[in-house]
Order: structure tokens, then sequence, then C-alpha cells
């Protein structure tokens, strides 16, 4: 009996090794995720672009001053791939180094161009320049500096996405458009959900344009927390200014019910907070009353206008509130711009069609107030 066990248990064993089939190696040689060794020296996450014409770029942010001979990258890279030179491994990065994916199959390469530029979040936005999405995708506007991305900005557009009502980049609420103060400009518009945005309370989706991060895990069960509002910033911020035409839509709704009395309007805005452990980003739900705001420009309300109209909002400081010098150059202080086409958009209370054009802005600081008074003064 116990021979008999033997044997049955080996022709197991034989028949299901011959079933499991060995995983064929993986095919892809992708740079996930980037860091840096090094601590508090840069202003925001890597920036990774992938692009259909072949062009693989890493552009890592660094403040003013950083000794970019001495970088040290981490990169994350997908299962079994292998990269030269090799992660972990200090460079000098005044010049971009080419780092060279080599799949876990060994059959694919991917070469990246890998650079290291002391670049601060800009102060001017015209919208000229976009990450294309492909087919159904929609297309993401960026910042460069020096033809390096350096910020990119979110959008509600991801959360949109999972409605399936976008068929093409074209259709989605956050989009670039001809007709601008200057070439192009940012259009947002607010649009229908479907069946799908109706059925799990979300009728509509307002465009939307902030400097920060759009989660889209969070779009469906906790809407409010899916906008993270903020980047580092560590100038004196004074004011923003801009170009903006609004037209709000025909039919306003709350909570799906129409109200015929009630008008949409646009919502523009600045926001500079001190981040923290506890509230590394604001959100939806407090970035206009966190206490950790330290200052917002917002008007009371938004005009409807046809024409290009220029915007200027001062920055007001809370009561009490003052900015720390230090801090301000460690990069503890973020701050958020946000358009919104429909200003309770957040809570999917708007009309559809409501449209807000955007273009020109401007974030002017203490050092830039300077100079047009010193100008002001000569003449």
């Amino acid at each position: 009996m116990k021979i008999f066990r033997t044997l049955l248990s080996l022709f197991s064993l034989v028949i299901l090794s011959s079933c499991i089939q060995s995983e064929d190696p993986n095919a892809e040689a992708d740079i996930l995720s980037c860091t840096v060794e090094e601590p508090d020296i840069t202003s925001t996450t890597p920036f990774i672009n992938d692009s259909e014409q072949g062009k693989y770029s890493v552009t890592i942010l660094v403040y003013e001053d950083t000794d970019v001979t001495q970088i040290t990258p981490l990169f994350t890279l997908t299962p079994g791939a292998t990269i030269e030179p090799a992660s972990g491994v200090t460079q000098n990065f005044t010049e971009p180094i080419i780092y060279t994916v080599t799949s876990e199959d060994k059959k694919w390469k991917k070469r990246y161009s890998v650079a290291v530029i002391d670049a601060e979040l800009p102060l001017k936005y015209s919208f000229e320049h976009l990450l294309k999405g492909e087919k159904e995708k929609f297309d993401t506007f960026i910042e460069l500096d020096r033809g390096y991305q350096i910020m990119q900005w979110a959008s509600g557009n991801g959360g949109y996405s999972i409605t399936g009502a976008g068929k093409k980049p074209s259709d989605y609420p956050t989009v670039q458009s001809t007709g601008g103060v200057t070439g192009m400009c940012a259009k947002l518009e607010t649009r229908s959900t479907g069946f799908f945005g109706a059925s799990v309370g979300m009728p509509i989706a307002a465009g939307n344009l902030f400097i920060g991060q759009f989660n889209v895990i969070d779009a469906v069960n906790n809407a409010l927390a899916a906008t993270r509002f903020g980047l580092p910033f560590t100038k004196h911020p004074v004011a923003i200014k801009g170009y903006y035409k609004y037209a709000p839509g025909k039919t306003y709704k709350e909570n799906g019910k129409t109200k015929p009395n009630v008008t949409d309007e646009a919502d523009i805005y600045a926001v500079f907070y001190e981040s923290d452990e506890e509230t590394p980003t604001l959100n939806g739900s407090n970035s206009l009353t966190d206490p950790k705001i330290i200052a917002l420009a917002r008007p009371e309300k938004i005009d409807p206008v046809s024409e290009w109209t220029e915007f200027y909002y001062d920055f007001k400081f809370k009561e009490g509130k003052t900015i720390d010098p230090d801090k301000l150059a460690r990069g503890v202080y973020k701050i958020a711009l946000v358009f919104s086409s429909s200003k309770n958009g957040a809570w999917f209370n708007g009309a559809v069609g409501s449209t807000l054009y955007i273009d020109e802005v401007e974030l002017i600081v203490q050092e830039n107030q300077k100079k047009e008074d010193s100008i002001n003064t000569l003449k």
C-alpha cells in the first residue's frame, strides 16, 4: 500500500508539472517610478514620459543651488527588467545621462534620457503644451522649461474616463482650445457623465484644472479626496492675474434636480498653505477652509463675459498668519491654482454646458512686484 501511494504521488507530481506552464519572461522595459536618495532636494515627483515616437525621458526637478554633480536616482522597473547605469549609483547630472532598460526576456530595450534641472514651480502659464492622449484617452497640460517638463497640470479628466462618456480627447471636460489671448488656451466645460455617472450620484463633471494631483482610485468612493491641491512653492505670493471668458449653461441642477432660478458660476482661485505630515495636501473638502491656509486669492463672483477679460486677485492673508522665511526656503509651503467651470462641481452641482476659458495666467510674487514698482517709479 505504501509503495502504491508513493507511486501515485510521484505520478500526480509529474502530471501537475506537465500541466503548469512556466511563465514567459516579461517583455516590458519601462521605468515605472523614480526618486532620489538625497533628502529634501526635489520640489516634486520626477516626471516620466513615454512617447509613441520612441522618445523616453525622466526629468528630476531640484531646488536652486543643489549640487547636480552628486545625484543618486533610484528607479522602479517593470518586473525582471534591468537598468544601466544601475539604480542607486551617484552620478554627475551636469548634462542628461542615457539610461538603458532591458526587458526580462532580453529582447527589448528602452533608452531614457534622465535630466536633473534646477527649476521651481513656474510663475506664468499659457497652456500651449500637452501630453497627447491616445484614442479615447484625454490630453494633459504640461509646463516646459528649457525643453524639459517641469510641471503637469491635474484635472478631473481621469475620473470622467471611468464613466465611458469620453470617446476621444475632445469629449473630455478639460481640453486645449484655439483662440487664446495668445496662441492656445484651456477650455473647461461642465459635461454630463451619462448613465454611469447618474447611477452613482455623480450626474455631471465640471471642467477643472489645478496645480496638484488627481487620484483616480478615490474618484468614485470619495470624489472630494481625489483632488489633491498644491505643489511646493518658495516665493512670497502677492496676487494672481490672467484672462478668462465664461458662459454658464442653461439648466442648473442640484442633487440632480433642476433649480430654475439658479445660474451656474465659475471658480478661479489660488490657495497658499503650510503642509506637514498630517496635511501633505489640501483637497476638495478643505481647500478653502483648512486652518493650514496662510493666504487665499479668490473673487466673490465671476461674471459671465463673451470676450477675453483680465482678472487680478490679491492674496488675502488669514488673520494672524505670516510666512516663515525658513519654511519658505525649505519648500514647506505649497500653492495651488484652481479653475472650474462650475463653482459647486465638486458636489456635482452645476449646469451642463457651462464653459470657462483660461489663458495667460501669472502668479505675482514679491520679487516681481518690486520690479514692477521700480519700473513704475522710473516712468
